[in-house]
Parts: structure tokens; C-alpha cells; sequence
């Protein structure tokens, strides 16, 4: 196994990490900034306020995305453990 080989495996788990997760994220990050920005119009400061709406909007979030996350996942496992004979031999 080549450094190469290596560097590209780590590049593709690196990028489906991000492109796995970066739905998940973006979510959360839309939920907060609309619950922080009613917090500034309203003057509610609790905590809370801002917690469970992002928890319950990132459950519905990997609920929806799920099917497709585990998918994409799988494929490189599938992908990484059919060429695996590549990486022994080469």
C-alpha cells in the first residue's frame, strides 16, 4: 500500500464525512439563528428556547436524511472493502 493510496482513502473519508454531515449542521445552524434572532426581537433569554427546538429539528433532520447518510456511508465501506485485495497486493 502506497502513501498515495493512503492520502486518496483518507481525502474521500474526509469529504463524505463533511458531505454526510454537513445537512445536519446546516439545520441546526438555520434553527439557531432563527430562534436567537426571536430571542433579540422579544427579549426572552431562556435557554432552553434555544436548546430543544434545535435538538427536536436535528432529530427530524437524521429521520428524513438518514436513509440517505447510511447509504452513502455504506458505498464507501462497499467501495473501501471490494478493493481491498488492491491495497494488500499493490
Amino acid at each position: 500500500m502506497t502513501v498515495d493510496i493512503v492520502m486518496d482513502i483518507t481525502r474521500q473519508a474526509l469529504f463524505l464525512i463533511i458531505k454526510v454531515s454537513l445537512p445536519v449542521l446546516l439545520v441546526s445552524l438555520c434553527v439557531g439563528l432563527f430562534i436567537s434572532i426571536f430571542q433579540t426581537v422579544t427579549s426572552i433569554q431562556e435557554q432552553t428556547l434555544t436548546f430543544v427546538p434545535k435538538i427536536i429539528c436535528v432529530f427530524l433532520a437524521l429521520i428524513l436524511l438518514g436513509n440517505w447518510m447510511m447509504t452513502a456511508m455504506v458505498e464507501f465501506m462497499t467501495t473501501l472493502w471490494s478493493n481491498f485485495g488492491l491495497y494488500v497486493n499493490g
